[in-house]
């Protein structure tokens, strides 16, 4: 029997940092308990709501942020505050799938189209490798705006 996952990241933003991935992997932030968030509503303003009605203080908002894929296929992924910087690089990085079925220079093209995408959300370039088939197709590595490496390929 397979087991469903959430991938947790630590963060100094979780609002800030959970928009970016929901922009990088086309997720969505779900709505609070109990509240239908209406389309083209922002789901972060309907938590803020919530808290406040919960009596969390304003300081104490930005604690913990979540996305999902919306098809319900992807795992949940959530982002937790903590109060440290990141010191080292991270032991586990995802690898975002930006062409999939492509390859040689139409695979690096596409890459680099959502590396350029990408960046414009707050991301950082680090690297890019070229194919070596058959052992490599090709990949860029990146840096989302905390500092966590993460690959297109």
């Amino acid at each position: 029997m397979s087991r469903h996952i959430q991938v947790t990241f630590d963060a100094l933003d979780p609002a800030a940092l959970s928009s970016f991935w929901r922009d990088v992997l086309g997720y969505v932030h779900p709505g609070p308990p109990g509240v239908t968030v209406a389309p083209g509503e922002d789901p972060l303003a309907a938590w803020d709501t919530f808290l406040e009605k919960q009596g969390v203080p304003e300081e104490a908002r930005n604690r913990a942020s979540a996305i999902e894929d919306p098809d319900g296929a992807g795992p949940r992924i959530f982002f937790q505050q903590v109060p440290e910087d990141k010191v080292a690089k991270n032991r586990v990085h995802l690898d975002v799938r930006a062409a999939p079925g492509l390859q040689g220079d139409d695979r690096m093209a596409a890459l680099e189209q959502e590396c350029d995408r990408l960046v414009a959300l707050g991301a950082k370039r680090v690297s890019r490798s070229e194919p070596a088939p058959p052992m490599s197709m090709g990949f860029i590595v990146m840096n989302d705006p905390e500092g966590n490496e993460f690959c297109l390929d």
